[in-house]
């Protein structure tokens, strides 16, 4: 029943956005997640102080994990791990220390996530689990 009811909103949103790839990308990547054991506690997260937006945040297991979603309407448009840079990484870091700490959670239990999405029938969704690591973490948290 939620299945035919997701499918019904993912229709009539596809309408409204049509050209709003991001935020049909957002969507895709919510449902991906949850389906894949993740619980979504934000989306489109953004610190009091400003600066750059968290897409999803998210508990998978016993991390906190942070999502940058990338959504391409074709293959051409280059890998999404690609259009993360250093820049987008250091303001993504600071927004997530800042929810983190509002949360009380040990930095050690944080991880950030890239989900790319390629808009193809149906949507080719990779997940990049740990695509990055915060510099300031100690060299002892890096252990898996």
């Amino acid at each position: 029943m939620m299945g035919l009811l997701y499918r019904a909103a993912d229709a009539l949103r596809r309408r409204a956005f049509r050209d709003d790839h991001g935020r049909i990308g957002e969507d895709l990547a919510h449902r991906y997640l949850r389906r894949r054991g993740c619980s979504i506690v934000a989306r489109n997260y953004r610190p009091p102080s400003g600066g750059v937006e968290i897409d999803i945040v998210a508990w998978h297991g016993e991390t906190l994990v942070f999502v940058e979603v990338k959504t391409r309407a074709a293959a051409d448009c280059g890998a999404p791990d690609r259009a993360v840079d250093a820049e987008k990484r250091e303001r993504v870091n600071r927004a997530a220390r800042d929810y983190a700490r509002r949360a009380g959670v040990v930095w050690e239990k944080t991880r950030f996530d890239i989900l790319g999405i390629l808009l193809e029938k149906p949507p080719r969704i990779e997940w990049i689990r740990d695509a990055w690591r915060d510099k300031r973490r100690t060299p002892a948290s890096r252990r898996s």
